[in-house]
């Protein structure tokens, strides 16, 4: 394994519930010792602070300016100037009675005032807590109180939504400030309960002269408080300290160092990922820590393309559905080219391929071919692009490869949780054996398997498998009032991701399975399955149901033990007629199941892609004969899978 150094032995089982673990491996870059933290980088704020005093004019956050309606170019803030921006609301803050310890909530779209409010905070240790609706119905809501959020910033559209948190946020709120404007509307509903209404303008000048002192700030210190889903239930806010992200950056740095793509001042960033989310906040502050330039998008995913194209990044991070939209894209143009331009770009496909799996890197594989053939699709990427990394769900190996060869760019793929500080492990450029793994550790971390015995996963055998446990200074401090939760996951100073791994022979790591019931779709969203079966059981119509999703589709399936009497008895009143298994093929009674579906889904307010999309209706119920099921009744998720393999992949085909 030529990528890690083992820095630890395993063991074998001690016992019930002291399963057996793995080596413990570190990346190679890592050697000697993780990468010691820059001097005087002690908390997030010395990160914007020293870049503002190394790279004073370096453009920092840019937009696209709309003039007469038209949109236009970027136009730029430098590090200075955000500076200034920042220190006025941190003052304007600290004058609405906060100070070190205090929570401020920010909800809305990237943009720049999301990373002034932010900069502000950490200046004066106050906890950044970003609000985000797709975690559901009433999370803004829950994650105002569970944090004890004393003000929120908010983009101008979200305003309302802040509103329909009242009275219960009003508890603890006492300040809500725009980014854009307010109405006179707002102003009124918001004086009923005695808090104040600002527009960001309006805000900036709150403080006038007065100039707080900023108070000294600990590596340990708590800097932000990230909502993530819960397994059933509530949010859990996962607590990350100035700590945590500085070891990220010295960590990310030196991989990048090592692998000869290191950041400069001149590099571009594409801003579109939201910043409630880890992944995108650690990397914009790595591009501060360097003084690079971060643009944001206009916030439509149909105008994303062309607003790479006038930014020109360098660097493009992506979740694997925008990178299946590009991927489909380039062969929907390739297909409608004709022949000739086709078999043209399919040769060269094929040449450049062979060449870099060969061993060959990407800009010499084919020269030739990049110059004649894929040069325009680097175009189309703005044509500055040298490193597109794909996080937060898998991304499929087909279109991970087909992307390496036609880009231009090293495309790599990561792998992390909120609780990890995200990159935790990064595939490396010019390495096609890594496709379709998240590569080896970043030099931070120390990672380890742990035997999962109830599932055949055996970290000790030639094939090490098992759930995939993390250990370093990136770890999260735990979950914002749950302390049980905490020590579910924390225990003895590893992390317990939940997620399955397979160690590869070149020290890669392969994401194969997940422990819990719990996993992602293609756009990064989790799902709770067993909760889901749970409110889906309430219907009527249905014994028992089994929902099905993955990494790679957008959404969910499922098999249904429909009950006999109840369909039976709909069809007879719907002058459908046959028997239970005719019934159970019918297009109509599955169209019917589906709407029942929807309905308790509706009630329970679950999100868009908790709906159940399309179902295979199956007469004889699940049962232990053929191991689908736990003497307990418990449903065995892998064998339904192994069982219905044929049946989901044709609900798949044609529910797309």
């Amino acid at each position: 394994m030529q990528q890690v150094v083992e820095v630890e032995q395993g063991r074998p089982a001690a016992g019930a519930g002291r399963p057996s673990v793995g080596p413990t491996y570190r990346s190679a870059f890592a050697r000697d010792g993780f990468p010691a933290p820059v001097p005087g980088l002690d908390n997030c704020y010395d990160i914007f602070r020293m870049a503002v005093e190394k790279y004073p004019n370096n453009r920092m956050l840019g937009h696209r300016e709309i003039v007469d309606g038209k949109v236009g170019a970027y136009v730029w803030k430098t590090y200075k100037e955000v500076f200034g921006l920042a220190t006025r609301i941190g003052n304007s803050i600290r004058s609405r009675g906060l100070s070190k310890g205090s929570r401020c909530g920010i909800y809305g779209a990237n943009c720049a005032e999301w990373i002034i409010t932010m900069e502000a905070c950490n200046a004066h240790g106050i906890y950044c807590v970003p609000l985000y609706d797709t975690l559901g119905a009433g999370a803004v809501e829950f994650i105002l109180c569970h944090a004890e959020v004393e003000i929120a910033f908010a983009e101008e559209k979200k305003i309302e939504q802040v509103l329909k948190t009242f009275p219960k946020s009003t508890e603890f709120l006492k300040t809500i400030v725009s980014f854009g404007k307010v109405t006179q509307e707002q102003k009124e509903e918001v004086s009923k309960y005695g808090l104040e209404i600002y527009s960001w303008d309006e805000f900036l000048s709150l403080a006038g002269d007065l100039d707080f002192d900023l108070p000294v700030k600990e590596k340990t210190d708590i800097c932000t408080i990230m909502y993530t889903s819960g397994t059933t239930g509530d949010p859990k806010g996962v607590l990350i300290s100035n700590a945590s992200i500085i070891c990220l950056i010295a960590g990310v740095d030196r991989l990048l160092n090592c692998v000869n793509e290191q950041l400069e001042q001149r590099d571009v960033y594409m801003s579109y990922l939201p910043l409630a989310h880890i992944f995108d906040r650690v990397v914009e502050e790595l591009f501060m820590f360097h003084g690079a330039s971060i643009g944001f998008w206009r916030g439509d995913v149909k105008l994303l393309v062309e607003d790479i194209g006038a930014l020109k990044p360098t660097i493009l991070c992506a979740v694997p559905r925008v990178l299946d939209r590009i991927f489909s894209g380039l062969q929907a143009k390739i297909s409608s080219g004709g022949f000739i331009k086709s078999t043209l770009f399919n040769l060269a496909y094929k040449f450049k391929k062979f060449r870099m799996m060969r061993g060959a890197k990407h800009n010499e594989a084919a020269a030739i071919c990049d110059k004649l053939v894929f040069s325009k699709v680097k175009e189309g990427l703005g044509g500055n692009v040298r490193v597109i990394l794909s996080g937060a769900a898998p991304l499929a190996t087909h279109v991970e490869e087909y992307l390496r060869v036609v880009t231009c760019a090293h495309v790599i793929q990561g792998y992390g949780l909120t609780e990890t500080c995200a990159g935790s492990f990064v595939s490396l450029p010019n390495q096609m054996s890594m496709i379709g793994t998240v590569g080896p550790p970043v030099p931070n971390i120390d990672v380890r398997l742990e035997s999962v015995p109830e599932m055949d996963y055996d970290a000790l055998a030639t094939k090490p498998r098992g759930e995939i446990c993390i250990r370093g200074e990136t770890l999260f401090s735990g979950y914002h009032k749950r302390e049980d939760l905490t020590k579910d996951v924390l225990v003895d100073g590893w992390f317990h991701t939940g997620d399955i791994g397979e160690w590869q022979p070149d020290g890669s790591m392969k994401i194969i399975d997940r422990k819990k019931n719990i996993f992602k779709l293609s756009q990064g969203e989790y799902v709770a399955v067993e909760n889901l079966e749970n409110i889906f059981g309430l219907v009527f119509a249905i014994d028992s149901i089994w929902v099905y999703g993955n990494s790679f589709e957008s959404f969910l399936v499922a098999v249904v033990n429909p009950n006999k009497e109840a369909l039976e008895s709909w069809a007879q009143a719907n002058g459908i007629s046959g028997d239970f298994e005719a019934l159970c093929e019918n297009p109509k009674v599955k169209e019917y199941i589906l709407g029942e579906l929807s309905k308790v889904g509706k009630e329970k307010k679950l999100k868009g892609f908790e709906f159940i999309k399309a179902v295979h209706l199956e007469p004889v119920p699940f049962d232990m004969d053929r191991d689908l099921i736990t003497p307990t009744y418990k449903k065995k998720r892998p064998q339904l899978l192994k069982y219905y393999q044929g049946v989901i992949d044709n609900m798949y085909r044609s529910a797309k």
